[in-house]
């Protein structure tokens, strides 16, 4: 048994160009694949290639004290993530920091600053009936039906597009004079409110915000309503949407029963809004996508597509603003974080579960808006906790001090490794080479595939990992250098030290994978690509030991140079204080072998 053992070791050592070229084709085949896809190098982290960083924190909604929890803030990362995405901005990353913060990373770049404006926008969207209209504070004086027109937009059955509305969306309160009293005011949100001819008279409504509740039965009731349409006449009266303090918190409070006041802006105007209970959810648009009219004159539109459940609500609703043949009660709101962002008019019952939003759009507004209708339902609220702007030379600064410190770490590595070890330096600088060809190219071609960006802490993880790699090799170094003090030749040296320095290498890169990987699942953010980097690295020390390494080595044993012990292989027997050659004697098969020396005796 002895003899098939000892042959099948003599051919594993005499072919170690096997592993060498191996390990050669998969150099060959990562760095072709990365020149191939055109990714020649790693994709940058936030920190390094500059963008901003925003951290949101989840807020219950009224009546809800339970509404944050995991399954609702994993709703909310995958939908910021596509609405971001969305944009075209795929290298952003959306993820869960703690119990109730999302941090949003958005890369400096191609539609970065829209990604920005559109990840704030963290609330609910809903379709209202708008009950009443006008231009707000100073534009009231100055606005017009065809000013407020190029703004406007149309809803239509995408089935028969000639058959959109083109009545121009107009404030009812355009014509007004600058003497226009408050009372004219209040009395128009008081005439809205008595309509009986809105959605918001149907059943669903709330009685506070149901035309029908002055005339109801019930005394408390009525009381009720009327109490509600003062506070809200007063509410519309006194809104001016030309402040900022005042749009941000026109409405936001609003349930999607109530009747609430809204401010919203039509080309450069900003108008005030009555409108009433939502009707249609933003969950129940599956599908919105900006196109641009090629057979017409409409130019960029947003055609959207419901859930089914929501191409019956929307064609109810739509069905009963056509109906009416005034503006603005023919128009519905599109209502997101309690702002109007667009106002169709209506001219018949939209069925089919399909629409066309229409009117003076631009590329980027039509695709703002459409992805906005696509993606703009959340289950939670959301405020900005911070916003951190890193600029490209700030991140450049950093790359370049990471990258200097790598330097330097392997430098000194090297300054060790031939200082000490001499010869042997020749195979573990080549090692080292390898070994960064290999985690360079991996990380150029996991940038596309999953996103993978090379952040300040990754840098640590690989200047670290260099330490990794050298101790690899010290340890089988060492164990060598223990065989020929023992008094054993290079080549059976290398060959004995193997096993017990390949377990010791695996010991020791498992616990330092095992902690990776700890780190990696238990940390969230920055700390991620640190963990990740030191996992791969850690993997590919043991690839290159075992397919490089132990190889050259084999190789190396069998020249004159190293093979002699030469004073500088790092290897000279007599600096390492071997011992004498271990010989093997034969006893004589009688009592004694010949005459014995009188000294001896």
């Amino acid at each position: 048994m002895a003899a098939p053992k000892r042959g099948r070791s003599a051919s594993a050592q005499s072919k170690p160009g096997r592993s060498l070229a191996l390990i050669l084709i998969a150099i060959v085949a990562l760095t072709g694949g990365m020149f191939a896809s055109g990714n020649t190098t790693p994709r940058l982290g936030i920190d390094l290639a500059g963008g901003t960083s925003i951290t949101l924190q989840a807020r219950n909604e009224p009546g809800q004290p339970n509404a944050i929890n995991k399954t609702n803030m994993n709703t909310a990362v995958e939908i910021m993530n596509r609405r971001v995405n969305g944009l075209g901005v795929s290298e952003a990353e959306v993820q869960t920091q703690g119990t109730s913060n999302i941090i949003v990373n958005i890369p400096k770049g191609t539609n970065s600053a829209e990604a920005r404006q559109q990840v704030g926008t963290t609330a609910k969207l809903y379709f209202r009936p708008v009950l009443a209209q006008e231009a707000s504070g100073a534009a009231a004086s100055t606005a017009s039906p065809s000013a407020s027109a190029s703004g406007s937009s149309t809803a239509s059955p995408s089935a028969s597009p000639s058959s959109s509305a083109s009545t121009s969306q107009k404030a009812t309160g355009s014509s007004a004079s600058p003497s226009s009293s408050a009372t004219s005011q209040g009395r128009a949100v008081t005439d809205a409110l008595k309509a009986g001819s809105t959605p918001s008279s149907s059943a669903s409504a709330s009685p506070s915000a149901s035309p029908s509740a002055t005339s109801s039965a019930d005394a408390s009731a009525s009381a009720s309503a009327s109490a509600a349409a003062s506070k809200l006449e007063a509410e519309y009266t006194a809104l001016d949407c030309t402040k900022a303090a005042q749009r941000a918190t026109a409405g936001k409070s609003a349930k999607p029963t109530d009747t609430t006041v809204a401010c919203g802006k039509i080309g450069d105007a900003w108008y005030k809004y009555v409108l009433g209970p939502a009707r249609v959810d933003g969950t129940d648009v599956k599908k919105a996508q900006a196109v641009f009219d090629t057979q017409g004159a409409a130019g960029w539109q947003v055609q959207m597509t419901f859930t089914g459940s929501g191409s019956k609500k929307f064609a109810d609703v739509t069905g009963e603003l056509a109906k009416n043949t005034t503006q603005p009660t023919n128009e519905f709101g599109i209502v997101l974080d309690g702002e109007v962002v667009s106002s169709p008019t209506v001219s018949q019952s939209i069925t089919g579960g399909s629409a066309e939003i229409s009117g003076s759009f631009t590329q980027q507004e039509a695709q703002s808006l459409a992805n906005v209708l696509s993606y703009g339902a959340l289950p939670l609220s959301f405020r900005t906790e911070s916003v951190t702007t890193v600029t490209a030379a700030l991140g450049g600064q950093q790359l370049h001090a990471g990258l200097l410190a790598g330097a330097i770490g392997l430098a000194l590595v090297i300054i060790y490794l031939v200082a000490f070890y001499r010869g042997l330096s020749l195979i573990a600088i080549p090692s080292l080479l390898v070994s960064a060809v290999l985690t360079y190219t991996i990380m150029s071609l996991l940038g596309p595939t999953i996103h993978f960006a090379l952040n300040l802490p990754a840098v640590c993880g690989a200047i670290v990992a260099i330490g990794i790699t050298a101790d690899s090799f010290i340890v089988f170094f060492e164990r060598i250098r223990d065989e020929i003090r023992e008094g054993r030749t290079l080549r059976p040296a290398v060959e004995r030290a193997w096993p017990r320095a390949r377990r010791t290498i695996l010991v020791s890169d498992f616990v330092s994978f095992l902690a990776a990987a700890v780190l990696f699942i238990v940390t969230v953010g920055k700390v991620q690509g640190f963990a990740f980097t030191l996992g791969l690295t850690t993997v590919l020390d043991v690839v290159v030991v075992f397919f490089f390494t132990k190889p050259l080595m084999t190789l190396f044993a069998r020249r004159k140079f190293f093979a002699s012990g030469h004073k500088w292989s790092g290897l000279d027997p007599k600096g390492l204080g071997a011992k004498a050659p271990l010989r093997r004697t034969r006893r004589p098969a009688g009592p004694t072998a010949g005459p014995v020396d009188p000294k001896e005796a």
